[in-house]
């Protein structure tokens, strides 16, 4: 009973009242600014892509070297963390028997989709690269050379000795 007496006098009190106009500036300024963000997205999105297209000289690795790298700004504690295992890996990525331009293609493809579902730590399976002769291992040196690359990699180490060791490496994503 109370509620309906209350919604009469509010009614009431409110009878006379228009809705403010909006300037038309501040409408064309709102529609300037969504543009903005989904060109700014989009942008960041080509520049991820490129990064991951080319991959230029690659940084020699051999066999059993570890793999280590963090972003300028990136604190010790957060590559510690990661060689822990203290992140949850919430993908994975097995190149395994694929040539080194072919894992380009798929590991710049499973990080644009890992960046784009939001999803913090991925594992690349890249293996040691014992078999792979004089020119040493292959797909370890193009996962190397290509996570350094990727803007949204934060960090990256190769995974702990029952995880793979150096022949997988753990990655800590950022946002695109």
């Amino acid at each position: 009973m109370q509620d309906d007496e209350d919604s009469k006098l509010f009614r009431q009190a409110m009878h006379d009242v228009r809705p403010l106009r909006t300037p038309a500036r501040a409408a064309t300024a709102a529609r300037r600014r969504a543009a903005r963000a989904r060109f700014a997205r989009a942008e960041r999105a080509a520049v991820l892509a490129e990064s991951l297209a080319t991959p230029g000289p690659f940084i020699e690795t051999q066999a059993g070297d570890e793999l280590l790298f963090r972003r300028p700004g990136i604190a010790d504690s957060i590559l510690r963390r990661l060689k822990r295992g203290d992140y949850r890996v919430e993908g994975e990525l097995d190149l395994h028997g694929l040539r080194g331009t072919e894992a380009s293609a798929e590991l710049s493809r499973f990080l644009q989709r890992a960046v784009a579902d939001g999803l913090r730590c991925v594992r690349i399976i890249h293996g040691k690269g014992m078999r792979s002769g004089p020119r040493g291992p292959v797909l370890k040196q193009t996962v190397n050379t290509l996570l350094r690359r990727a803007g949204p990699v934060l960090a990256f180490t190769s995974a702990r000795p029952r995880d793979g060791g150096t022949g997988a490496t753990l990655v800590l994503l950022g946002k695109l």
